[in-house]
């Protein structure tokens, strides 16, 4: 039985203007050495400068592996609750519905394009975002929208999930950052007691 093997990546530390950091560079080159090991058949990557570079850097350390990318992996909130949690309320104040809309749009195509079985065996890099992660685990547990709230992942955390017919998905491994070293762990986090 055929299975599609996702491994799901926040691209690596950037600066506020979205470049990769050497910080992120490093997270990166080793992460691409952890994958190296792995049948990977393509490398996706969203549009934005932070996701490329690393997806870039992926690909050094996979020779001859197409390296593309899927406008589906862009950072977007894919889901405005109804209701925000108090917590989230400032960060959802002034999304308008045409801006909600839009969101959802995209995190359908993202779901549609990438969380279901393929046609033949296929292991396949999805360098994007901590919000289009969350929402894909979100998707692939079968919890409802506002779940992917309390979800996030550290820069180039690994998260993996496989598709097959007949099967509900699976989550193997959801933000592993074992291929980093403590000091480049937890970035893109904000303060507080890491385990």
């Amino acid at each position: 039985m055929a299975t599609r093997h996702l491994y799901v990546v926040r691209h690596g530390a950037a600066d506020p203007f979205g470049t990769l950091t050497d910080t992120g560079a490093r997270q990166s080159h080793l992460l691409g050495d952890r994958l190296s090991r792995l049948p990977i058949d393509v490398v996706w990557h969203s549009p934005l400068p932070r996701a490329t570079r690393t997806a870039e850097i992926l690909g050094e350390h996979l020779p001859g592996v197409l390296v593309d990318e899927a406008p589906e992996l862009i950072d977007h909130v894919p889901h405005v609750p109804p209701d925000p949690p108090p917590a989230w309320a400032g960060f959802f104040d002034g999304y308008d519905p045409a801006e909600a809309t839009a969101g959802a749009d995209l995190a359908e195509a993202l779901t549609a394009r990438f969380a279901h079985p393929a046609a033949a065996e296929s292991h396949e890099v999805l360098v994007t975002h901590a919000y289009p992660v969350a929402w894909l685990v979100r998707h692939a547990l079968g919890a409802p929208p506002d779940r992917w709230l309390a979800m996030s992942c550290g820069n180039t955390g690994l998260t993996v999930l496989q598709f097959r017919e007949g099967t509900p998905p699976a989550l193997l491994v959801y933000n592993d950052m074992s291929h980093l070293p403590e000091e480049l762990r937890w970035t893109g986090f904000g303060p507080g007691v890491r385990p």
